[in-house]
């Protein structure tokens, strides 16, 4: 028998690995994005930590939060260390049976050492535990307590011990007392004996429920430290199912599942169970959908909830039937109080009377099993109660099982009345009720209905809901006019995955019928098609042109907006001066709200206008107004990549901390809503470059080119793999790096990018080239970026590639001539709001002034860029450029450059420390830096550190180089 979860409302095994395997990639992202969410492997280093300074541990927290995942985590682990461990799991079933507790401890171990104990304790511990019939009497009680104490410390004289309760509110008397005795004992012994219990807590009481045994702070030797178990986060859920069942799940059905559990493992296995049985997670409806509850859990919950007076069950529904359930709403329909249900640790009820289920599953249980009518009570008593008007159709449409005009218009109102709101996803879910009850005899009107139902469903980002309706439409209607929308939904929600809908673009032109109104809107798709799937920057701009031109004539202001703003982007990326005067055609008035606050809008593209021309601070205020306006009134996926260029801008204004906020929170959109995730996975990427660590920057560039791959996006594949370039070009691997960025370049020359300010790989190119010894391929990207940038009048983008420049003289041997480019660099970037680029050179100037023996002003600038670094929080280049300056403080930037003398006969690695030649040796090998790290017991950091020194001893800027000369001495 299963339930149905509504929207509105023994352990699980397996959630913490004994031995510590592999990340999978669930965990891997998790340490990427950093989150700080609690987690299982906080709660057992907490527990580590705690008990290598001796005391107990005591977990706690509702049945199948993971305590016994934990206690027996750490019973492998202790037992792989070398402790005795001695655990126990008491059932409930077995509370009454005296001792059984004492006979899983320690019955296996006792027959070592119990012929050892004087003859009172040996025969009080051997009746306790059974091994002859002589019960035991009030006498023999502290002969049994010191018979187990001594058992205890002779089992453990040669190493330490841990013991292990899991479950101790099961526990037997005489064996929770005999515990207490040892516990307060337990400091005493030689090596201290550790002590872990665990305990069972209801909903909403962590102190526990009761059980045979109720103090179980008082097994634990003092200092006790006590830890609530936590909930999974989404991502240890997703990890969890993943494994359990063998299949990827989609995020926003982890979000279901993860909603619905509220975070615990062993009620998720079991929706994810049911769910997958019963094929609900595959419908579509988020929104309005329910998720099977199982007999298991349905059983759980209904024992507590029974015992409640019948009242206080009816006003318990009234309260699991309501959106925002309130002591005063309750009250106006009739309900009873709920102070019984709040001392059960049921609900929760706020200061100011706001009602809150302890667990979503409380809620719907109470729902779900509630008869038909009582149901239909409770929703026509909420109906006459609430005071908003979307609530009150809710309620309505509960009480109206078939199709009724009145109900229809009522929910189409309530619909309008939640999207003014800005309520998108309730929007979607009223529409579609709506759309339901509309009568069989006005098709028209339904299908216009679930239409702006699924267009609601885009706009919040619940794809699946938004193509389920759409093609509910497709099968049921012959209105070209209609058609063409469903056609439209289908296509934006696919979003940067437009591939995997090829199919219906000439479906939807055909649909189309030459109407001006219904092709104006296809040609701006189709120019999103030919720039993102075909990768012709040339062929979008003339659907672009033709959309905006189509839309002026249908009178279709909202389309053309998005037309023109989208060929203002197309001209800017060829490097077409004409893409000014678009853009302002496209910000001129009337503008349309819809249209406003869209990421593809004139608002966002005048942000990156601004970004062309080097007004950082401009762009920055562009954004925020826009996010403040997406947030009250616009779509989630323009929330998503506001928050994703925010970031970017951040990174340039030098603010990498804040840059790192808010690339995980566009990150945690994407993956919350089913948006493709390939731009916020390039924003973290870049933001963990700068300003994080870079190895977790690399796995970021990794998941953006995965994702950007996955969804046939050639629009944003070339950004993803600039980003990995950079990282692998600061990694040391310029090979990589010059075979990624000459892909980058094939690819956006072949679409056509004409304004290196768009596009910013040239000096990162030129940069990787260098270092493999291509100087002259260098110089000719260099060139070539430079008069686009010149004839553009793009500043920064010149001052990079001055830097750029300098290093090439610099490696064909013309110091001075790198010298003076160098200071040009600095004196541009001074001028400019790019505070990162700033310190980047001013440390290559001071690297260089320090190669060239004028230390004193090498230092100088190296300090500029430490305090540039230190200001923008970018702790990568920061820890560079204080490796240099200690280097340099202890004279190893001297003469040291190709040229430098060497003895005769002497090995170019000879200068290098034993852990720099090490790495030397493995890089050569053809190792990666987490290779060398795992072989040689080191972070990552530390390979990354040592490589830097050894590049900068050796004069080399590449793995190619180093292994040239670990293998030819030359």
């Amino acid at each position: 028998m299963r339930h149905a979860i509504r929207p509105a409302g023994g352990d699980a095994m397996g959630i913490v690995p004994p031995a510590r395997p592999p990340a999978t990639d669930g965990e891997r992202l998790q340490r990427v994005r950093g989150a700080p969410a609690p987690s299982r492997e906080n709660v057992l280093n907490d527990v580590r930590g705690h008990l290598a300074g001796g005391g107990g541990a005591l977990l706690v927290g509702p049945t199948g939060i993971g305590k016994s995942t934990l206690v027996s985590t750490l019973a492998d682990e202790y037992a792989a260390a070398g402790h005795r461990v001695f655990a126990c799991c008491p059932a409930e079933t077995e509370r009454h049976l005296p001792f059984l507790g004492l006979i899983d401890l320690v019955a296996q171990g006792a027959d070592e050492v119990v012929d050892r104990l004087p003859e009172p304790e040996r025969r009080a511990l051997r009746s306790a535990l059974l091994l002859h019939d002589v019960p035991i009497g009030e006498r023999d009680l502290l002969c049994l307590r010191l018979g187990v104490l001594h058992t205890l410390r002779m089992l453990c004289a040669d190493r330490p011990g841990l013991v292990l309760v899991d479950d101790a509110q099961w526990l037997d008397r005489p064996t929770g007392e005999l515990l207490a005795f040892v516990a307060r004992r337990a400091g005493r012994l030689a090596p201290p004996l550790r002590m872990v219990v665990s305990v069972r807590a209801s909903f909403g009481d962590p102190r526990g429920s009761g059980g045979q045994w109720r103090d179980a702070a008082g097994l634990c030797p003092k200092p006790v430290l006590t830890l609530k178990v936590p909930p999974m986060t989404a991502a240890e859920l997703a990890a969890l199912l993943a494994d359990r069942f063998g299949r990827s799940w989609p995020r926003s059905q982890l979000a279901r599942i993860h909603r619905a559990s509220g975070g615990n493992p062993f009620f998720a296995v079991e929706l994810a169970r049911s769910a997958v049985e019963s094929g609900a997670l595959d419908d579509g409806r988020a929104p309005g959908g329910a998720l099977p509850i199982p007999q298991s859990l349905s059983v759980l919950i209904q024992k507590r909830v029974s015992a409640l007076p019948r009242a206080t069950r009816e006003t318990l529904l009234m309260a699991s039937a309501a959106s925002r359930p309130s002591v005063e709403l309750l009250r106006r329909a009739g309900g009873a109080d709920l102070a019984e249900a709040e001392r059960q640790g049921i609900v929760d009820v706020d200061a100011g009377g706001q009602i809150r289920f302890t667990h979503p599953l409380l809620s719907a249980v109470i729902y779900a099993e509630a008869e038909a009518v009582e149901r239909k009570a409770a929703h026509a008593a909420l109906s006459q109660a609430v005071r908003d008007p979307v609530e009150r159709a809710l309620h309505l449409a509960k009480l109206t099982s078939g199709r009724d005009r009145r109900i229809a218009g009522t929910l189409e109102d309530a619909a309008a009345v939640a999207r003014r709101r800005g309520g998108l996803a309730t929007a979607a879910h009223l529409g579609e009720l709506a759309a339901d009850h509309t009568p069989e005899t006005e098709r028209d009107a339904e299908a216009g209905r679930r239409l702006r139902a699924a267009e609601d469903a885009v706009a919040a980002g619940d794809y699946p809901l938004a193509r389920r309706l759409a093609h509910l439409v497709l099968e049921t209607t012959a209105r070209p006019r209609d058609r063409v929308r469903a056609w439209m939904v289908v296509m934006d929600s696919s979003g940067q995955a437009l591939a995997e809908v090829e199919e219906v673009f000439p479906r939807a032109m055909e649909d189309a019928r030459g109407e001006p109104e219904l092709l104006a809107p296809l040609h701006y798709r189709l120019s999103w098609r030919a720039w993102m799937v075909l990768g012709s920057a040339e062929a979008a701009l003339e659907h672009a042109r033709r959309s905006a031109e189509l839309a002026a004539v249908a009178g279709d202001r909202a389309t053309e907006l998005l037309a023109l703003t989208k060929q203002a982007n197309i001209e800017f990326f060829l490097g077409r001066p004409e893409g000014e005067q678009t853009l302002r055609r496209a910000l001129a008035d009337p503008q349309e709200p819809q249209v406003m606050w869209h990421h593809n809008g004139p608002i966002y593209l005048k942000h990156r206008h601004h970004l062309l021309h080097d007004r950082l601070q401009e762009a920055r205020n562009e954004l925020r107004t826009l996010i403040y306006g997406v947030r009250q009134r616009g779509v989630v996926e323009s929330l998503c990549l506001s928050q994703f260029c925010m970031s970017q801008v951040e990174i340039h204004r030098g603010r990498c901390r804040q840059a790192l906020s808010l690339a995980r929170q566009s990150l945690d959109l994407a993956e919350d809503s089913g948006l493709s995730q390939g731009p916020s996975w390039y924003a973290l990427a870049l933001a963990e470059a700068a300003g994080g660590d870079l190895e977790r920057a690399l796995t970021a560039a990794e998941q953006a080119l995965q994702h950007s791959e996955s969804d046939g996006d050639l629009l944003f594949l070339p950004r993803a793999l600039h980003a990995e370039a950079q990282v692998r070009l600061r990694l040391g691997d310029a090979a990589a790096a010059v075979r990624i960025l000459e892909r980058v370049r094939l690819m956006e020359t072949s679409q056509g990018l004409g304004d290196p300010a768009v596009r910013r790989w040239h000096a990162d190119l030129a940069d990787a080239l260098v270092a493999v010894g291509r100087t002259k391929d260098a110089a000719d990207v260099l060139a070539e970026a430079r008069a686009q940038a010149s004839r553009l009048g793009r500043r920064s983008v010149l001052a990079v590639l001055e830097r750029s420049s300098a290093l090439v003289r610099a490696a064909e041997g013309d110091r001075d001539g790198a010298l003076d480019g160098l200071v040009r660099a600095v004196e541009q970037s001074q001028a400019l709001p790019y505070r990162l680029e700033e310190g980047r050179a001013w440390l290559e100037l001071g690297l260089l002034r320090a190669r060239t023996g004028d230390t004193d002003a090498g230092r100088t600038d190296l300090q500029r860029a430490r305090n540039i670094f230190a200001r923008a929080q970018a702790q990568p280049w920061l820890d560079l450029v204080q490796d240099e300056l200690r280097d340099l403080d202890h004279g190893r930037h001297e003469h040291q450059g190709p040229e430098r003398d060497r003895s005769a006969g002497a090995h170019p690695l000879d200068v290098l420390t034993d852990i720099e030649r090490e790495v030397a040796v493995l890089v050569a090998e053809g190792a990666t830096n987490r290779e060398i790290a795992s072989r040689l017991f080191l972070s990552v950091k530390t390979v990354e550190a040592a490589l830097t020194r050894t590049f900068r001893k050796l004069g080399v800027r590449s793995r190619v180089d180093v292994a040239r000369l670990a293998v030819s001495g030359r």
